[in-house]
């Protein structure tokens, strides 16, 4: 699978496969497309050749409201809409003409470590860490079967973002989630990561156990390994 704009190569006959119900963990230097495949795989984008499969059916072949649902993405400044915390979960809902009892919604922030009394909350007044907590929750409320994480911990502290990292385990082990994790840390990479790809100038250069980046079997991922550790 490849992806281009114009001229411009972003992704380079990229092949591999995401294990169902891990976290695989994507790793690598800016600008090597890892945000690209994340918005390839929500459909956001679509290759400019070759094909996406989930559950061995063509990322075509989905709805763009069914995929979206089957695959949240949380963002590194986890956006909120104005209005209360609960206005934020009830959102995908709402967008489908359903609505979200409080006592379920309850329920979804009680999966990410807040209690019932946030749900009245407006959205300007949390933290940092609360916020992505609340847009984890948001992505829940569909029960998606993939979770597409772009660096959710990079704008937090490090209590918050060690709690971010206990919550996404957490979830992995109690839904059987697939999750995809893009992160430039590289020991959450292989500390969180059941699995890691490295991608590097729009390539997939290694893949395979996390264990991969304490041994790489590339010069270029040796380098990068050696140089990238935070």
């Amino acid at each position: 699978m490849s992806y281009s704009i114009g001229d411009a190569d972003i992704l380079k006959e990229i092949t591999g496969s995401i294990p169902a119900r891990k976290i695989t963990t994507l790793a690598g230097p800016s600008g090597a497309g890892k945000t690209t495949l994340l918005k390839l795989c929500n459909g956001l984008i679509s290759p400019t050749s070759g094909d996406i499969f989930i559950h061995d059916k063509n990322i075509n072949e989905y709805a763009p409201i069914e995929l979206r649902r089957m695959a949240g993405i949380a963002l590194q400044n986890a956006p909120m809409i104005k209005g209360t915390v609960y206005d934020n979960l009830a959102l995908p809902l709402k967008l489908a003409g359903k609505n979200l009892p409080k006592k379920e919604a309850a329920s979804f922030l009680e999966d990410v470590g807040l209690d019932e009394a946030f749900l009245d909350r407006d959205s300007k007044s949390l933290s940092g860490g609360q916020r992505q907590k609340v847009s984890i929750a948001r992505t829940l409320v569909n029960r998606p079967d993939i979770l597409l994480l772009d660096e959710i911990t990079a704008s937090l502290d490090p209590a918050s973002s060690k709690e971010i990292e206990q919550l996404i385990v957490k979830i992995n082990r109690r839904y059987g989630v697939t999750m995809i994790w893009i992160t430039h840390h590289l020991e959450q990479a292989r500390t969180i990561g059941h699995y890691t790809w490295v991608m590097m100038d729009g390539r997939l250069v290694e893949a395979g156990e996390s264990t991969l980046l304490e041994s790489p079997q590339t010069e270029k991922v040796k380098r990068f390994v050696e140089g990238g550790w935070s």
